[in-house]
């Protein structure tokens, strides 16, 4: 998984080279402007949309590998997030995933990831290119709709370090750089058993990833584990509300 060295200064962030910024008003839409530039700028490009209300940022990859394992850099992406989160979190605050894309503060919504590769891409082709976008809610409910969605929460309203956007950015695109290095570098194990450690999953379950990604359930008694497709699990974005582009509520 490569990431371009070509990059290009101009930014109001302060992201560690390779990374290459491309900045949208609120109106954009990071995951698809991302896709729509991802063969022209290529790998390390990092489109960012400027809002108050949400972090919504996606970066552009390029494997050298065949999609059914290109995949799986979905988890290194997801991890340091967690861990850009992590960062800035207060003290013993819980941060988990909920399969395969979601992100729970303190047992509430808080956005959540997506990853894209080209239309038509065969299984056991390289794609050109990989994106992974990520959401996550910023500004607390207001007192009224809180009240009505007592599953969905905020950066502001989980007593964040004054955490906005940029520097939520800028922190994920070190520790990526991190995650990414440990996994080309054949450190799999540790990244996948941080994303299982911090999988919420029901009482008695024994949950961990296949080679190709999957979520295996184990339970006591039964001799095979229970299969969760990933590519199944990444076409629906689980966390995703189509209608206003956000976190649900």
């Amino acid at each position: 998984m490569k990431v371009s060295s070509n990059s290009r200064a101009a930014s109001a962030l302060l992201l560690p080279p390779p990374f290459q910024l491309v900045t949208l008003r609120e109106v954009g839409d990071a995951f698809a402007h991302a896709q729509a530039i991802a063969a022209e700028q290529g790998a390390g490009t990092l489109v960012h949309v400027g809002r108050y209300d949400l972090s919504e940022f996606a970066v552009v990859l390029e494997p050298d590998e065949p999609l059914a394992s290109a995949r799986r850099v979905f988890y290194p992406a997801i991890v340091a997030l967690r861990d850009a989160l992590v960062a800035h979190a207060p003290p013993e605050r819980p941060i988990e995933f909920a399969w395969p894309d979601a992100i729970h503060v303190d047992g509430a919504l808080i956005g959540g990831a997506r990853l894209a590769w080209p239309a038509g891409t065969t299984e056991d082709a390289t794609p050109d290119w990989l994106v992974f976008s990520a959401t996550i809610r910023l500004v607390a409910l207001g007192k009224e709709d809180a009240g009505l969605h007592p599953l969905a929460t905020a950066l502001e309203e989980e007593g964040f370090d004054d955490l906005g956007s940029g520097r939520l950015v800028e922190s994920f695109a070190r520790h990526f750089l991190l995650a990414l290095d440990a996994w080309r570098t054949g450190e799999t194990g540790g990244i996948t058993r941080q994303y299982v450690d911090n999988l919420q999953v029901k009482k008695g379950a024994i949950p961990s990833l296949s080679p190709e990604g999957d979520l295996l359930v184990r339970w006591r008694g039964k001799p095979e584990p229970d299969r969760h497709p990933l590519v199944a699990a990444l076409a629906t974005p689980s966390w995703l509300d189509p209608d206003t582009g956000g976190p649900r509520s």
